[in-house]
């Protein structure tokens, strides 16, 4: 008799799974949440009297081949901050409070260990947003991936007042540029930097570059920074006229995304301290200036645009609140050109 474990499919894994990662989802829950993990669906019990005219805000995203450091190093309790920061950090950057997420896994052969390692990582990461995992998707697909090897999705759900909502309409010359710092690569660029590292310079994940605090696959594989609590606290004492998660596209590509017509950014490129790895992979793969700026975040992980009168105090209350961060520039006129970013040395 043919059984569906026989066709690579262990429902009895699964099962112990579940009963594995119910500590870890439970440590997630804020009051709203109205059922356990195991459900068809989860149930969150909006407090629409919270806001005076509520509006939801939803992102999805991914690790991307970031994963793959995960595989070489087989390690996997880190990735999953990573998922749960790609998504809030989206959400948050509306003003928006992220509520609740629900994960997506999939793999070829169910490791009940690393699976749990896994959603460790996600449950660290929403309990640093301050969001609750409300479900998810374990999905077993015999060979559609390779042995060892799987893939994450995430889904985040928040809430912002509609008068509150930070959408950059209000930004306007002269205002301030506010870098804040990034722990890394966060989870973008990985093709490219996996290129250079591993297939041109032949490093390995244990490589130990001078440059370096850690090994390469260490380096590489620091969690994102979540900045959503943060951003909550500074909207709530400062107008904040624009915010932008610098993820695919850097700085370049994504700051422009929350302008008006009629402004560009002018970025002095000295005003912070690129972190070292990204001089590592420039001058390993010998990658142009400008494609570097285009690719990675070159260590700013969030941007905000204040009028520049607050740039001071908003500065202070940044590293108040744990992070580092700089002045890198100011919002300029465009003269009838499209919005982007002009860089100074």
């Amino acid at each position: 008799m043919t059984t569906y474990r026989d066709a690579g499919v262990d429902i009895d894994a699964g099962d112990e799974f579940v009963d594995r990662i119910k500590p870890l989802v439970r440590s997630t829950f804020r009051p709203e949440v109205l059922t356990d993990l195991g459900g068809f669906g989860g149930l969150f019990g909006f407090q629409a009297g919270k806001y005076k005219d509520p509006v939801l805000v939803s992102g999805t995203d991914g690790v991307g081949t970031k994963l793959k450091i995960a595989f070489m190093m087989d390690k996997h309790d880190t990735v999953g901050i990573d998922l749960v920061a790609m998504c809030v950090n989206d959400i948050a950057v509306s003003g928006a409070e992220p509520l609740f997420f629900l994960d997506y896994f999939a793999t070829g052969k169910l490791s009940v260990a690393k699976a749990q390692e896994v959603v460790a990582g996600i449950a660290e990461g929403c309990r640093q947003a301050g969001c609750a995992l409300v479900g998810g998707e374990t999905a077993e697909m015999p060979s559609f991936y390779q042995d060892g090897e799987y893939d994450l999705a995430g889904f985040a759900v928040g809430a912002v007042d509609r008068s509150k909502i930070i959408d950059g309409r209000h930004i306007v010359p002269g205002d301030a540029i506010v870098g804040v710092a990034s722990s890394g690569l966060h989870s973008n660029g990985y093709s490219l930097a996996r290129r250079v590292l591993f297939e041109e310079a032949k490093l390995t994940v244990t490589s130990r570059l001078s440059e370096l605090d850690g090994s390469v696959g260490e380096v590489l594989l620091t969690p994102t920074r979540i900045y959503a609590k943060q951003i909550l606290a500074l909207v709530e004492q400062f107008p904040i006229r624009g915010i932008a998660h610098i993820t695919g596209g850097g700085i370049t590509e994504n700051l422009p995304r929350v302008f008006p017509n009629g402004v560009r950014a002018r970025i002095m490129r000295t005003a912070w301290t690129v972190p070292p790895i990204f001089h590592v992979m420039s001058g390993l793969g010998q990658v142009d200036r400008d494609e570097m700026y285009r690719v990675f975040n070159m260590g700013i992980g969030l941007v905000l645009v204040v009028p520049s009168d607050s740039v001071n105090n908003v500065l202070a209350h940044v590293q108040a609140l744990g992070e580092r961060a700089w002045r890198i520039g100011e919002i300029v006129s465009s003269h009838g050109d499209e919005p982007g970013v002009e860089y100074v040395d």
